[in-house]
């Protein structure tokens, strides 16, 4: 039987221990309902400028924008892999890690330029010995379009100098509270499934459709950058908060089985004392 004085340490180490994954789940919480608010909120105008996108880009030279131009071989493929600067989030950076390693290994090492967002991400890729082009961590507090556009910029400088051919994102994408989902998507070149060309060709285009087109891309691309942070910070939050909410019930399920146990060694040593006492009692009367 464990001594008493050891399983009252262990109660108070897994009490202090409460404390602190209760204290996360809050900071979490609070953190989470403005971050889904942002999130939410430029939910439509980044869907609405991609409708646009897509319906301008259907009879225009692809050739006029170096972002829209194909590259007519793929041989440099780049990862945008969007992760955390910190941990205790359950497996939300592990699962991007694991997809983004998979698909790295299935084209080559060699052929995988990475540009990686947050500290978790950067620091397993750099430690084995991956080609690094460009990578940010330290600014999710403080989290403002100008970090896109930053991130949008090294991108489409590696796009248009050939050092990558391609470009794919790997984030969690904001389901709800308890759910995000793990999202691979194809970003550069620009590509999107073909609509009916007859819808709204009727419209007049002032200035034309390609000076339009050419304003309107760059802003495009950063736009979805953006929406691609907003979603991985909510899907950080709500991670962290739901893995501090099940720390927190196992640390107090926990504490209830030293408290049981800790209940039976001192009944275990109080009978033992009350046999020694009666042993002792039953010597001296004979």
């Amino acid at each position: 039987m464990a001594n008493l004085k050891n399983i009252r340490t262990q109660i108070k180490s897994v009490v202090s221990i409460q404390k602190v994954t209760k204290a996360m789940k809050m900071v979490a919480a609070a953190k989470l309902r403005k971050s889904q608010e942002r999130m939410e909120q430029a939910r439509p105008y980044s869907k609405r400028l991609e409708d646009l996108v897509q319906h301008l880009l259907q009879d225009v030279n692809r050739k006029m924008l170096p972002l829209l131009n194909k590259h007519k071989i793929l041989k440099n493929h780049g990862f945008l892999i969007i992760t955390s600067d910190r941990g205790l989030a359950g497996s939300f950076n592990s699962n991007i890690i694991k997809r983004a390693e998979h698909t790295i290994n299935n084209i080559g090492k060699e052929n995988a330029v990475l540009f990686c967002i947050g500290k978790k991400g950067l620091e397993y890729f750099k430690k084995r010995g991956y080609n690094i082009e460009f990578y940010t961590m330290d600014f999710w507090s403080t989290l403002n379009y100008n970090d896109a556009i930053q991130t949008g910029q090294k991108i489409i400088s590696a796009y248009h100098s050939e050092k990558i051919d391609s470009l794919d994102v790997i984030y969690n994408f904001f389901k709800n509270t308890a759910s995000q989902e793990l999202t691979y998507k194809k970003l550069l070149p620009l590509e999107f499934e073909s609509k009916n060309k007859n819808q709204l060709n009727d419209i007049i285009y002032e200035p034309s459709k390609e000076d339009i087109i050419k304003s309107i891309t760059p802003k495009y691309f950063n736009t979805q950058i953006w929406q691609y942070l907003l979603e991985s910070f909510a899907s950080e939050q709500a991670a962290r908060m739901i893995a501090m909410e099940n720390a927190t019930e196992n640390a107090k399920e926990m504490i209830d089985d030293l408290n049981l146990e800790f209940n039976k060694a001192r009944q275990t040593a109080i009978t033992t004392e009350m046999l020694e006492i009666v042993g002792g009692a039953e010597a001296l009367s004979n």
